[in-house]
């Protein structure tokens, strides 16, 4: 999809076939006729700004109940749509210049802050180091104690 956006610039987008199937469904529900026609507008019948997006997805999740105690006070924006996005992206191992690309930045500095490292990146990275069966009870003595070198070299410390 190309979008003209923030900036006066122009971006293609890939959609997601869900996303391309529902913008399908509205075009013909609003009987947008004009390749270059708006599917979205604001109440005026005027296409919807990106100002206009914002105020819509601020009233709209104005009373979600945000669960993360760190959040509570968050505000949800179209901003907060495509850092998810983004963040999904590299979680599911996507290039970061790739998303860069993607989010439309000239700069790899700017995608790099929605390279954060995420609680489940954190989990993921773990699980990859676990040693196997080290979350098993060892019932029997210890293999080291039996070691005399490690044991000498040990006591040399």
């Amino acid at each position: 999809m190309r979008l003209h956006g923030k900036g006066d610039k122009w971006r293609h987008c890939p959609l997601w076939n869900e996303t391309a199937s529902i913008l399908r469904r509205l075009i013909e529900a609003y009987r947008v006729r004009d390749p270059q026609g708006h599917v979205f507008r604001a109440a005026t019948g005027k296409p919807l700004t990106r100002f206009g997006l914002y105020k819509r997805v601020r009233r709209l999740t104005a009373n979600l109940i945000v669960r993360n105690s760190m959040a509570r006070n968050a505000h949800i924006s179209p901003h907060v749509f495509r850092r998810t996005a983004a963040v999904h992206l590299l979680e599911a191992g996507v290039d970061v210049n790739v998303i860069r690309g993607w989010l439309g930045h000239t700069n790899l500095a700017t995608t790099n802050r929605y390279a954060e490292i995420t609680i489940r990146m954190k989990a993921e990275a773990i699980r990859l180091c676990e040693i196997p069966g080290a979350g098993r009870c060892h019932t029997g003595p210890a293999t080291w104690r039996g070691d005399a070198s490690l044991l000498d070299w040990l006591s040399s410390l």
